[in-house]
């Protein structure tokens, strides 16, 4: 291989609350050095980005696998998305219920099948069709989902108010081939209507990868992301030959002049060079690149650490 591998992860942009601050750094430098781990050992970008992408899922910190925001019936619905820069081949599901992880049924709908994106019923034959254990609902629903479904139950609630608490997940990531790949998982927004998809598991919006370009996963409020198809925003502005974090900041600003929307990203461009931005007023990030591990929440927040020191306080 010719590339140096790099791995870019996020675990949502909104607004992080103070007492859940540190678990959210922990998770995404956790799940950064997961998926750089599967890279350095000469593994895809694809393997890579699963790994994080499902490490984050296994974590109740985030708004994706276990930890999934209730819809209006108090039940989790995830939607999930892969994509693959060598051959543009991306596997997606939506509103799947009742499994660990929605990134890996997603890499088998895109490995397996001829499709590219199965929903909610013919998503879960699907799955017990590759034997994909079926959990009980209940054992993705953590305490502090269902107090937020609750308020927002409430006659005089907002739950726009607590959408900005988003917390998807997703990464990036360049192999030692230098092909690139993305991942992102959701539970979706708070007492959401049944059945209600967001941008995670359209192709373009919550994600896109290409190995003449770069790849992109973004967070943040759907609906915005899917008007502006904000990932693949994001590569035409690098085509045009913009920097990843000039492109980013280009496409965010468009969503939120243009459709009043705010979010976040994690890009990078086929050359290794890589961005994480937002217009929320957090997202958690962290990288791994050249055996040092970046990381941070609020806007110009970066730590420094070497893998090395990262890995023995984990």
């Amino acid at each position: 291989g010719k590339m140096k591998p790099i791995i870019v992860v996020h675990g949502g942009a909104g607004r992080i609350f103070k007492e859940r601050e540190e678990g959210s750094r922990a998770g995404v430098v956790r799940a950064a050095l997961r998926g750089y781990g599967v890279l350095k050992q000469g593994g895809s970008a694809l393997d890579a980005v699963e790994e994080a992408v499902q490490s984050m899922e296994d974590d109740p910190h985030f708004n994706a696998g276990c930890g999934s925001v209730l819809n209006e019936k108090g039940e989790v619905e995830m939607d999930a998305i892969i994509m693959d820069g060598k051959n543009l081949d991306s596997g997606a599901v939506s509103a799947v219920k009742c499994i660990a992880n929605p990134i890996k049924l997603a890499r088998l709908v895109m490995e397996k099948t001829k499709h590219m994106l199965l929903t909610d019923h013919g998503a879960q034959l699907f799955a017990q069709a590759m034997g994909i254990p079926e959990i009980p609902g209940e054992k993705l629903i953590t305490e502090r989902s269902r107090e937020r479904w609750k308020k927002n139950l409430e006659p005089d609630s907002n739950p726009e108010e607590f959408q900005k608490d988003l917390g998807t997940v997703g990464a990036v990531a360049i192999d030692s081939e230098g092909n690139v790949a993305c991942a992102t998982s959701t539970g979706g927004l708070s007492n959401k209507l049944i059945g209600r998809v967001g941008d995670t598991a359209c192709i373009g919006s919550g994600g896109y990868a290409d190995n003449h370009s770069g790849a992109v996963s973004t967070t943040g409020h759907g609906e915005s992301i899917m008007k502006v198809v904000l990932a693949r925003l994001i590569l035409y502005h690098m085509e045009q030959g913009m920097s990843p974090e000039m492109a980013a900041d280009a496409a965010l600003d468009y969503m939120k002049t243009r459709v009043g929307g705010l979010g976040g990203v994690i890009v990078v461009n086929n050359s290794g060079e890589w961005a994480a931005r937002f217009s929320t007023k957090q997202m958690s990030w962290a990288t791994v690149k050249d055996d040092q591990l970046q990381y941070g929440i609020y806007a110009g927040e970066k730590h420094t650490k070497s893998v090395d020191e990262a890995l023995a306080s984990e």
